[in-house]
């Protein structure tokens, strides 16, 4: 057989061997048996405990405050007022005879401001007088006849009309006499003058303005969160504008809220004899009402709750972090003085933003310097 057919003979017994081994499927479990061994052998293994980190006890400092009784304290931006203002005009028309008052004087209560000219007014009250007096005698005659029956009574119910005609036509001519007169419905400055003397004014002109100063009003807007903690006679303090704090009393409360900012308008009443302050002045009204009981903290151990209220953080007696919302009744130098705070709580000075309500800490007394300094913030000792 030639060579060539020996070959392709041994070619075709390689080829048909090997269609038949492939056949078998044998060469699909090589390394099965590895694999399935060793995950039944992972499966056997013993799972390790899962171990849970213990959790974090902190350690933060606290005090139990000593509690005072302070006057809650609510400052508004306010300005200041006239106690009263008045726009004085004529009464009638006329030419101004006398004007003794100048802008920025004093005067009292009926001091003269203008005087028109008289004209014939005066003159029209002296007949009218004359004619009183002339219908008063005819009356006393009428009387003395109609008593002795010689004259009817008709006549005499003639004369005393006449005497009471009479007497209102002086009433009206000295009224006409007075209208040319101005004065002071009260005592205050003279804080404008329109016109001048010799000028002519129309009945209703405006000649000058009045004001009173004394006492100056502080007029503020108070919310209505805080209007339950004032009442009239409350003390008040306003700081101006150039600092000088002056004291006065509170003497008006709106019962009506402003529909733009529901805010009541509130006034306090300032002594200014001198008249030294000003209307129109900016000032910071301060309102203190009835004392409280409170505590003196540290501004910085106030924080915020998860549920974002301001307060502050403290330890119950189970060593726990509870928290309690606050009342601001003043912002002092020293510190902030707030209520709700119960008697018992001791709290957290440092740390208070390391814990949350209702984690477990360790809780240390604050240290000597810290309790010296609340104790002599809240009494005002040394």
């Amino acid at each position: 057989m030639p060579k060539f057919r020996v070959n392709q003979l041994l070619a075709l017994v390689v080829l048909v061997g090997f269609a038949l081994w492939m056949g078998t499927g044998k060469f699909s479990s090589v390394g099965s048996a590895t694999a399935e061994t060793e995950a039944t052998a992972e499966q056997q293994r013993p799972v390790a405990e899962t171990v849970a980190p213990a959790p974090v006890v902190r350690t933060v400092a606290v005090v139990l405050p000593p509690r005072i009784k302070h006057e809650r304290a609510i400052r508004l931006a306010g300005i200041t007022e006239a106690d009263k203002r008045a726009m004085l005009a004529t009464r009638a028309a006329g030419i101004i005879a006398k004007l003794p008052i100048k802008q920025g004087d004093r005067v009292n209560s009926g001091d003269l401001i203008l005087e028109l000219d008289a004209e014939d007014k005066p003159a029209a009250v002296d007949t009218a007088r004359q004619v009183v007096k002339q219908r008063e005698a005819q009356l006393v005659a009428s009387q003395r006849l109609a008593k002795s029956g010689n004259l009817p009574k008709l006549q005499l119910d003639n004369a005393v009309s006449a005497v009471a005609v009479a007497k209102s036509q002086l009433e009206a001519a000295q009224a006409d006499l007075d209208r040319i007169r101005i004065v002071a419905p009260f005592g205050g400055i003279v804080d404008k003058v329109s016109v001048e003397l010799g000028s002519s004014v129309a009945q209703g002109g405006e000649v000058a303005t009045l004001i009173s100063l004394d006492p100056v009003i502080v007029r503020g807007e108070i919310s209505e969160r805080e209007l339950s903690h004032i009442r009239i006679g409350d003390k008040a303090e306003a700081t101006l504008v150039h600092g000088q704090s002056v004291e006065g009393t509170v003497r008006y409360i709106s019962r009506e809220a402003a529909a733009a900012t529901r805010t009541y308008s509130v006034e306090a009443a300032i002594p200014n004899p001198k008249a030294e302050i000003s209307a129109g002045m900016t000032a910071e009204l301060t309102l203190r009402s009835a004392p409280v009981e409170a505590v003196v903290l540290p501004r910085s151990v106030v924080t915020l709750s998860q549920n974002g209220d301001l307060g502050i953080r403290a330890v119950d007696k189970d060593q726990h972090v509870v928290f309690f919302p606050i009342d601001l009744v003043d912002d002092t130098p020293t510190g902030l003085v707030l209520a709700g705070v119960p008697a018992d709580a001791r709290v957290i000075v440092a740390g208070q933003d390391l814990v949350k309500e209702g984690d477990t800490v360790k809780a240390v007394p604050a240290d000597q310097a810290m309790i010296d300094k609340l104790v002599k913030d809240a009494t005002g000792t040394q």
